[in-house]
């Protein structure tokens, strides 16, 4: 069974969505909260991380710009300049500046870029960390009949050159969804790359597991070194894996502060989840798909013995498609801390939370909003403000009432 909306279904959500400005936010009911004992390599939470949530109804997501194509990324540079950029499915970059859109493109690359299913286009971005300098940045796109393409490009100014693209990485798909498409790079300053099962319904091929494949992995690699690049000497088996037994990763980030990896990983028919793992966890982390979807037997076997269990799930009766999103690290000391994700289909956004004692950490995640849009991706500004993507064409952003 393919796991996304057909691109029919998307189509006649897109015309029943919602208004475009989220109602008012309401409050969510008690926090389910799990225990676990301290992983393998604990992150101290800063002292500025808040213990429990605000008060949601007090906050609320403003519209910020509207009139996109299809926007499925949004990333800052880093690099000062206060712009936000957002990218557009079809395989356009546009760039958000003092609340408007520039009207050249950052960059157009939609003749190279295969858009044609539900889950191809032009799907991550990510700015070396020495942009300002060297002007190099990272996308994930599928191209001319789906494979994906992980590629650097050059830009100078509000202008990016299409024609200065370095391709460094090609996967072939063998089925047109589950793609991943998130990229980022890591406080190690090595580039993460976000990759799904290869598709279809049930990971067929057997890609989550199979450490031989880039298929259902995080890969790493030295964009500083070798050519087109260089495998890191302490990623686990040699290659470009790094974690493995994911489904479809559409989206992951490093929390800013901590160097914290969380991971929202696609559910097949009935569960989403939240991966987490401390800054400083080596590689080789397995996250058990297909043997586990979320937390529950998804085929038969033995559990595997690197196995990690995701930290939050929920069910389908909440939405049906996970989109992991940011811990906050904004100007509002009420949410420091608090990791944002939301679900593409049912618009709710949640909150979560990681206390840590010197015995035990305990982990609370609980609905926050209920904003109506179909979220595609987070995204933060460069003071830590947290935004989001509707589908319909709209960028949000988190604000007091």
């Amino acid at each position: 069974m393919m796991r996304r909306l057909s691109l029919l279904t998307l189509l006649i959500l897109t015309a029943c969505a919602p208004t475009l400005v989220p109602p008012p936010a309401t409050l969510a009911p008690a926090a389910a909260t799990a225990t676990f004992l301290p992983t393998d390599a604990p992150t101290p939470i800063p002292p500025v991380n808040v213990t429990d949530f605000p008060n949601p109804e007090r906050y609320y997501w403003e519209p910020v710009i509207g009139g996109l194509v299809r926007p499925l990324d949004i990333q800052n540079a880093g690099d000062g300049s206060g712009r936000l950029f957002i990218v557009e499915q079809a395989g356009v970059i546009r760039i958000l500046q003092n609340g408007a859109l520039l009207e050249t493109p950052f960059l157009d690359i939609s003749e190279r870029v295969d858009d044609g299913g539900n889950e191809q286009g032009l799907l991550g971005l990510a700015f070396h960390p020495d942009f300002a300098q060297n002007g190099f940045f990272y996308v994930n796109y599928t191209e001319a009949g789906g494979d994906t393409v992980i590629a650097r490009f050059t830009a100078a100014g509000d202008i990016a050159d299409p024609n200065s693209e370095v391709r460094l990485l090609g996967v072939t798909q063998p089925f047109p969804n589950h793609n991943g498409g998130g990229l980022a790079f890591g406080p190690d300053g090595y580039l993460y790359i976000a990759l799904g099962d290869g598709g279809s319904g049930g990971d067929p091929q057997g890609n989550g597991q199979n450490r031989n494949t880039l298929l259902g992995k995080i890969l790493r690699i030295d964009v500083n070194s070798g050519e087109p690049y260089a495998i890191p000497t302490d990623n686990p088996f040699g290659s470009e894996v790094f974690h493995y037994g994911l489904r479809n990763p559409f989206r992951f980030s490093f929390d800013a502060l901590t160097g914290d990896l969380w991971i929202g990983d696609v559910g097949q028919g009935a569960w989403e989840e939240i991966d987490f793992l401390p800054a400083g966890t080596p590689g080789g982390i397995n996250f058990g798909w297909n043997r586990f979807e979320g937390m529950h037997d998804y085929s038969a076997g033995d559990i595997p013995a690197d196995y990690r269990p995701p930290l939050f799930e929920y069910g389908h009766d909440q939405g049906c498609s996970v989109t992991g999103g940011y811990v906050y690290r904004g100007t509002m000391p009420e949410w420091q801390g608090v990791y944002f994700y939301g679900d593409y289909c049912s618009g709710k956004v949640w909150g979560a939370l990681r206390l840590v004692t010197a015995t035990e950490e305990t982990s609370t995640s609980t609905v926050l909003f209920e904003t109506g849009a179909l979220i595609t991706t987070f995204g933060v500004d460069e003071a830590g403000e947290i935004y989001l993507a509707d589908r319909n064409g709209n960028i949000l952003r988190l604000d007091r009432r």
